[in-house]
């Protein structure tokens, strides 16, 4: 039963299961489980259009071997209960990592913040940082978070930084 492996309700399951569908054309929906929906179509959903991180959410949540970040049944469910209001804050701090980890090795360094401050700040050049702002922004990032001073901040420098956050939990979600 998929049901203990989430932190979603049953409504919330049957409520994805809706969702999910309309995203998948008509032909397939009977083989729902096995369908894939491609980014391109899970990105127009109301919830992520306006998230500037949409396409690294769906990088991180599909577990499509060819890479093109399509999400199945699960991957979708998967995603929505790590934004469900009843995920705990270590598991929020862990996707949201690796969803800020735009290079996925394993740290954030500054070509990943700087991304990061761009899908904030938008990347047109009326809202782009200069670089002298985007550089003193970083410095006073890595100052704040990067306890070890390697340079990168590493999964248990960024959980000790949100754990600072108490909105972060709390803003950190998706609600179909």
């Amino acid at each position: 039963c998929p049901q203990e492996l989430t932190f979603l309700t049953k409504q919330e399951i049957l409520i994805a299961h809706k969702r999910f569908s309309e995203l998948v054309p008509k032909e397939e929906r009977d083989q729902i489980l096995s369908a894939r929906v491609p980014k391109d179509k899970v990105v127009t959903l109301p919830e992520l259009r306006a998230n500037p991180f949409q396409h690294r959410i769906c990088r991180v949540f599909s577990t499509a071997d060819v890479g093109d970040d399509s999400l199945s049944f699960e991957d979708f469910l998967d995603m929505l209960s790590v934004f469900s209001d009843a995920a705990t804050s270590e598991i929020k701090s862990h996707y949201a990592f690796r969803i800020f980890d735009f290079d996925d090795d394993g740290t954030l360094d500054r070509k990943d913040l700087e991304n990061l401050v761009n899908c904030l700040t938008g990347d047109a050049d009326g809202t782009r940082l200069s670089t002298s702002e985007m550089d003193q922004l970083i410095q006073n990032i890595l100052e704040e978070s990067d306890i070890d001073k390697d340079g990168t901040i590493n999964l248990s420098e960024f959980q000790h930084v949100i754990s600072r956050s108490p909105d972060f939990a709390s803003s950190f979600k998706i609600v179909l």
